[in-house]
């Protein structure tokens, strides 16, 4: 490959992932406009709530993790290298932000529709 071709990318991800392409950024947009939303509604972070989405944002990181091996042939004993290892964390880290925001949107969502407010 002597040249960068995005559609050759967008393939192979669409073989990788099928629906999930496109189901995961969907949700990754939403999840930010949700917690943009709430952040501009409550003028600020919930202390509690973000803690509770942190422990939440952990899951997600090794949900992130286990969908990268269900999706790839080459398991985690593959991952020779340090940039092996680095994209390891990095897919894990981004697991732990989305799952993060997404968490701490769905329980401002859930804050907000309640009648006594937090």
């Amino acid at each position: 490959m002597k040249e960068f071709d995005l559609a050759v990318f967008l393939v192979v991800f669409q073989e990788m992932l099928g629906p999930l392409l496109w189901i995961l950024p969907a949700l990754a947009v939403a999840g930010l406009g949700a917690f943009v939303a709430v952040l501009m509604h409550e003028g600020g972070l919930v202390s509690r709530r973000l803690v509770r989405s942190e422990i939440v944002g952990v899951l997600g990181g090794f949900a992130a993790l286990g969908l990268m091996a269900m999706v790839t042939i080459s398991g985690f004993s593959d991952a020779g290298g340090p940039v092996d290892w680095l994209l390891v964390g990095l897919i894990w880290g981004v697991g732990l932000v989305g799952a993060t925001i997404l968490a701490y949107a769905v329980q401002g969502l859930f804050a907000w529709k309640a009648p006594h407010g937090h």
